[in-house]
């Protein structure tokens, strides 16, 4: 292992004013979002989309990684040029999902289980020779009345430490995910409980498996309020909830913190990431605070493209905003004035 590439990669990643694109929806996930403008989710079309993105001129001051699906890193761009290296030329860290998805957990109703351990050493070494450079496992607890359980909490743990091992051993930085869901209508308290609950034992594990962690990246939920919540909490509540309790468990060896947008509107994961930035400033937090969106970058593209060719340039105009407006967040810099350039553009 090489733990100074691989901290310089983890620092890339997280640079002053940029982010990572999350691009690594399951073909399951992109025809739901294909469909719901209207296109056919073939090949063809999942390529041109995901295409669309990464050409898009000036996204690359903003975007310092994507993540990938299996597919996408396997596929070439129209004039056949592999869309890895297209990622590559302009300065961005290609990287690659590597969990097999979820699935229940035995014993434990209502909770779930990350898939994708078996074979996964064969796998992140094929994937480091099709351009990888770091890479993601996402493990994922669901709050109820009694739940999650420790037994769930142990489960998600284990398997992100043990992929996190395998991914260094490999040479690719790895973006641990553990992911509290913000569906239901739990209060604030109750997420960051199970929250803290969640990265106490993710530490531990990553410690018990000898993770660098100086060579890879956290990908955590913000402390919200379940999204059906009758009393939501507000961005200044959020971002001091969430900064303090990191502050309680993350070591300042890790590099970064890279939030999910979790399901949370435009509106939201700018507003929450802003007051997140602006906190951990003050504080002086020792990782730098940085995002990792998926729908939060793509949700205005998407809607623009509609699966039109005549849209691309249009479609590009609206990533790149949502790009600018999200770095801007993440400098603790943005005013909600700034929606209004797209209109301009």
């Amino acid at each position: 292992m090489d733990i100074q590439a691989l901290r310089a990669t983890a620092q890339q990643l997280v640079a002053p004013a940029k982010g990572i694109l999350a691009a690594d929806e399951s073909t399951g996930t992109m025809a739901r979002r294909l469909e719901s403008i209207g296109a056919e989710s073939t090949e063809e079309n999942r390529r041109d989309y995901r295409e669309m993105l990464f050409r898009t001129v000036g996204a690359s001051d903003y975007v310092s990684g994507v993540i990938l699906y299996d597919e996408t890193i396997r596929q070439k761009a129209a004039d056949g040029t592999p869309l890895v290296e297209v990622l590559q030329a302009q300065g961005v860290i290609p990287g690659i999902k590597v969990d097999a998805g979820l699935t229940a957990l035995p014993g434990a109703e209502g909770e779930l289980a990350t898939q994708g351990l078996d074979g996964l050493r064969e796998r992140l070494a094929e994937y480091r020779e099709l351009g990888a450079r770091f890479t993601k496992w996402r493990a994922l607890l669901n709050v109820g009345p009694a739940i999650p359980s420790s037994y769930a909490i142990e489960v998600a743990a284990h398997g992100l430490a043990r992929y996190a091992a395998l991914a260094q051993e490999a040479g690719l930085v790895p973006i641990v995910e553990p992911e509290v869901l913000m569906d239901g209508g739990h209060d604030v308290e109750r997420c960051e409980e199970a929250t803290e609950a969640l990265l106490r034992e993710v530490f531990r594990q990553l410690a018990v498996q000898r993770v660098a962690l100086d060579g890879m990246l956290l990908k955590p939920n913000m402390v919200v309020s379940g999204s059906s919540a009758p009393n939501r909490a507000r961005a200044q509540e959020v971002a001091e909830r969430t900064v303090a309790l990191f502050l309680r468990i993350i070591p300042p060896a890790m590099p970064g913190v890279v939030f999910m947008s979790g399901g949370q509107s435009d509106d939201d994961a700018t507003t929450n990431l802003q007051a997140i930035a602006v906190a951990g400033a003050k504080a002086e937090a020792p990782w730098q605070l940085t995002y990792s969106y998926g729908r939060g970058l793509q949700a205005l593209p998407l809607a623009t493209w509609a699966g039109e060719s005549a849209n691309v340039k249009k479609a590009q105009r609206a990533f790149l905003h949502r790009c600018r407006v999200t770095s801007a967040a993440r400098q603790g810099a943005y005013e909600p004035a700034m929606e209004k350039e797209l209109a301009a553009v």
